[in-house]
């Protein structure tokens, strides 16, 4: 496994400012309300250029010793105890500005009873005439210290520099474990990178407890509380020699109860997610069944084009004396037509809290990505299309029927784990082709390529040279 780097400090000095500039991306929620990061943020790490490239991955906790209004305290110091518990490297951070706080002694205190080597973070020395204000932290009495600006980037070179220099000779002495799958990276696109999966849905569905089941660890906070996953937080995870990216997303929620920049900042990461994902898993909680914002985050997957997985979570709560089969179609008759945009993403009933039928999710996403990686033949698309079209042809307009000219399945220009199929359509004219005749097409290409979990994109080319673009 790669080395594990954990980033530790009392609330509101720098630390996800520190840890979004080592990931080099905006991952952790940056805010100057003490305890916004609740969960461990994990990322994997790199140094170096291209032939000399060194891999970590970095974990910013939770910030210890916050005194938290919503009940999470002891739960994030559990978090941090366990991630300086399995880190191999410690970065310490302190505010240079305020001085030694009564918490960084106390820290200090408990990192000295470590094994893992220290490297005191003095952020927010700005300038080189605020270095003196970092003199004092030498007083904690560990051998290194780098002071750094996480806003503007001073000494991250050097600090980097330090990082590896330590992780090396870690490695050397026999501490570090030699990578594992998932910690290969692909130097070309024919190498495999972990799936990206996200986890969507509206605030307690499950998220949270789903990932812990999958990875029989808690390392995100669940609670019944709903909303409190606030970053989306990225898991590597390995089952069965295959490499996944888990990413856990903060509850997405109607407009109105966005209550705070902080919930609003989340949600718009998970909205990121989305766009970033290779496959998206959109919880429903079966209990309660489908709700106009469940319909909302679909309708979001879907108008990303990513393909996807429906799960009924908490099924083990809908009318658990029945049979299993009886309640799967008490479910479907229930659910009727709430999510019809998303009739090509299959249906999987689950109990993350039992950890019941997981097992599903990882063979549905790897028949997701199978379907994805068989491109259709440009002679069986056009027959096909063909044949469809002879059977029922569309409707004429003012006169003009659409005519199928050429059809082709366009080639991914950005190369994915999970290429969504997207379909060059050359007509006589664009506008003829509605969105119902284009949904009956499509329903042709599944009735032979059922390509479940995958949505269509079509793109629409006339003679006079219009193009549309329209997909599910």
């Amino acid at each position: 496994m790669l080395p594990r780097v954990a980033i530790v400090g009392r609330p509101n000095v720098g630390k996800s400012a520190i840890f979004n500039r080592l990931a080099g991306r905006r991952i952790s929620i940056v805010h100057d309300k003490p305890g916004v990061t609740r969960d461990r943020i994990a990322a994997e790490c790199r140094i170096g250029g291209k032939n000399d490239t060194f891999w970590f991955e970095l974990t910013d906790t939770g910030g210890i010793g916050a005194t938290l209004d919503d009940g999470f305290a002891s739960q994030v110091r559990a978090e941090a105890d366990v991630a300086i518990g399995s880190a191999d490297l410690i970065l310490f951070a302190v505010d240079a500005r305020e001085g030694i706080h009564p918490i960084d002694e106390s820290l200090a205190s408990i990192l000295r009873k470590g094994d893992a080597p220290i490297i005191v973070l003095a952020n927010k020395v700005d300038t080189t005439k605020t270095e003196p204000d970092a003199a004092e932290f030498s007083a904690l009495g560990f051998e290194h210290q780098v002071n750094i600006s996480a806003a503007h980037g001073r000494n991250f070179s050097r600090l980097e520099g330090l990082i590896r220099d330590i992780l090396e000779d870690t490695k050397e002495q026999g501490s570090v474990d030699e990578p594992t799958l998932l910690d290969r990276k692909p130097d070309s696109p024919e190498e495999t990178a972990p799936i990206k999966i996200a986890i969507v849905g509206r605030p307690n569905v499950g998220k949270s407890s789903l990932v812990n089941a999958i990875l029989n660890d808690d390392r995100t906070i669940v609670s019944d509380v709903a909303g409190t996953t606030r970053d989306a937080v990225d898991v590597p995870y390995e089952r069965d020699g295959l490499g996944y990216t888990l990413i856990d997303t903060a509850g997405i929620r109607k407009r109105t109860k966005r209550d705070s920049s902080v919930e609003v900042f989340s949600v718009m990461r998970s909205e990121k997610s989305i766009e970033r994902a290779d496959v998206c898993l959109l919880v429903i909680d079966a209990s309660s069944g489908v709700v106009s914002q469940d319909r909302r985050i679909a309708k979001m997957v879907l108008d990303a084009h990513k393909p996807c997985i429906i799960l009924l979570n908490k099924f083990d709560l809908y009318f658990p004396e029945a049979k299993f089969k009886d309640r799967i179609e008490q479910f479907r008759e229930d659910m009727g037509d709430e999510l019809f945009f998303l009739d090509y993403a299959p249906r999987i009933a689950i109990s993350a809290k039992n950890r019941q039928y997981l097992g599903k999710i990882f063979k549905a996403i790897q028949k997701v990505v199978k379907g994805a990686q068989k491109p259709i033949s440009t002679g069986v698309l056009n027959r096909l299309l063909q044949f469809a079209i002879e059977k029922n042809p569309p409707p004429a307009k003012r006169g003009k029927r659409l005519k199928l000219l050429y059809a082709t399945q366009k080639r991914d220009d950005k190369p994915s784990a999970v290429p969504v199929p997207e379909y060059l359509l050359f007509v006589n004219y664009a506008n003829l082709l509605t969105r119902t005749y284009e949904r009956y097409l499509e329903n042709q290409i599944r009735s032979e390529y059922p390509m479940e979990g995958l949505p269509f994109v079509f793109q629409v080319s006339s003679r006079q040279g219009r193009s549309e673009k329209s997909g599910k």
